[in-house]
This record gives structure tokens, C-alpha cells and sequence, in this order.
């Protein structure tokens, strides 16, 4: 397959999965990464630092979409980030003192697959999920919702920055626990937001340690940020049920191959 054919994939990739995050907040990290490593072979460890800051100019894009609409609660976004963004820093100073390197991609491969394989589950169970943590976070006071918040963030911080996954499916699920009252639509918008300074930073530390591929970066770009315009624009108008089940189902099969599994 020639060059030219390769980035037409790759921006045809990035308009798909671009629409899938505007929808449901979901997809970004969960297919792009494990989509760079087993259909174009990609090294994993620059799969997930390039997807890293893709994630970070498409959410960028998605956010401003959101914002407009209204559908952003700043304050959500603001805890989250309060845990996420020293998390990822100290994740990256333990990253450093490990002498993690590029070349341990099976190990992040397979780690990556883990992390997809509960990502998986919580999309497929996430009403059953929702509802039985709900009942036990209902009478929480406000000062506890937001440190459960914050909390949230700081494990989304060491998810996404090692494996690129997590901001999405894990995140959304734990804000409808904690907002039950929040609509939706909010809570989607709020992640997206958030997911920007997390996955920003965590892609320019994945950049100074050698693991972003900016030319691939830029031809993804030219399909996600149009994709996630439409996906962000047609979010409140479309019911997310269908598309985050089919989501899971492909999470699943990509998880089992990443491990080695089948």
C-alpha cells in the first residue's frame, strides 16, 4: 500500500472515531491506540503518546462545540483536573525512575489490553454499575462528592497516561455515580473537557520521552477535528445507547487480541 493510501486511512480513522468521541465521550484513546497497533502496526508506546495529543486537539475542538451548546459544567471539569494533572506528572517522575522505555512494548500492549477489557465492561454494564453505586453515594454530602471527584481524576491521570485509555467510558461512568442529577449530555461534555489538560500533558510528556509520531499525528488530525465537530453537533440529538454497546463489543475482541488472549 502506498503513502498516499496510508494517510487517507489514517485521516478517514480520525474522522470516524473523531464522530464517536462528540457522541458519547467514548473512543478516543479505546479505539484510536489499539486501531494504531494492530490494523497499522504501530509501536504501542508511540501509539499512545501520539494518540495522546490527538486526543488533546480533538477534545480541544469538542469542547469549544460543547462549551457552545452549553453543556459543560466547569466545575466538574475542575475536579477531575485537580486529581488528573499531578497524577499524570507523578506518573511520569515514576515512569523516569523505572527506566520505562519504548522498547518494553509488550508489556504496555498487554497492559493496554487490561485496561480496554474494563473499559469494555463498564460500557456494557454501566447501568447496573450506576445504579448499585448510587444507592451508596445518594446521601453524600457535597464536600464528599467532590473529593470522590478528585479522586476520579487522579485515577484517570495514571490510566490515561500510561495506555491513552480511561478518560472516556471510565470517566463518564464514574460522573453519572457521583451527578446522578446531571444530565447527561453535561456529563459528556464535562469529561471531554476535562479530558484536555490530561491528555495534553500527558502527551508532551510522552513526546520528551521519544514516543510521538507528529506526522501521523497531523494526518489524523485532518479526519478527527471535522469528526468531532458533526459528532458534538448531532450528540443532542441522537440517543448514544446502540453506539456505546457496539463500542464495548469491539473493546472486548480488541482487549483478548492485545493480550496475546486469541
Amino acid at each position: 500500500m502506498d503513502f498516499s493510501n496510508m494517510n487517507f486511512l489514517f485521516s478517514l480513522s480520525g474522522l470516524a472515531i473523531g464522530v464517536i468521541v462528540g457522541l458519547t465521550g467514548v473512543g478516543g484513546g479505546s479505539l484510536m491506540t489499539p486501531l494504531l497497533v494492530l490494523l497499522f502496526g504501530i509501536h504501542p508506546a508511540t501509539a499512545v503518546g501520539t494518540d495522546l495529543l490527538y486526543a488533546a486537539a480533538t477534545k480541544s475542538v469538542g469542547t469549544a462545540v460543547h462549551g457552545r451548546n452549553r453543556s459543560v459544567d466547569w466545575r466538574i471539569a475542575g475536579r477531575l483536573a485537580a486529581g488528573s494533572v499531578p497524577a499524570t506528572l507523578a506518573t511520569f517522575a515514576v515512569m523516569q525512575a523505572l527506566g520505562a522505555q519504548s522498547s518494553k512494548g509488550g508489556v504496555l500492549a498487554f497492559l493496554l489490553g487490561a485496561v480496554l477489557l474494563v473499559t469494555s465492561a463498564t460500557l456494557l454494564f454501566r447501568a447496573q454499575i450506576v445504579a448499585f453505586l448510587g444507592r451508596r453515594v445518594k446521601t453524600t454530602s457535597e464536600g464528599m462528592v467532590a473529593g470522590l471527584t478528585v479522586l476520579t481524576g487522579v485515577v484517570l491521570g495514571v490510566l490515561v497516561t500510561t495506555t491513552s485509555v480511561g478518560a472516556g467510558a471510565i470517566g463518564v461512568t464514574a460522573l453519572l455515580v457521583l451527578y446522578p442529577r446531571l444530565q447527561t449530555l453535561r456529563i459528556v461534555g464535562s469529561d471531554i473537557a476535562h479530558a484536555v489538560p490530561l491528555t495534553l500533558i500527558s502527551g508532551l510528556g510522552h513526546w520528551y520521552m521519544g514516543d510521538v509520531d507528529f506526522p501521523l499525528l497531523g494526518t489524523l488530525l485532518i479526519g478527527s477535528i471535522p469528526g468531532i465537530i458533526i459528532g458534538s453537533m448531532l450528540a443532542p440529538k441522537l440517543p448514544e445507547g446502540a453506539l456505546r454497546m457496539l463500542l464495548a463489543v469491539i473493546l472486548a475482541l480488541v482487549s483478548l487480541k492485545l493480550m496475546g488472549l486469541f
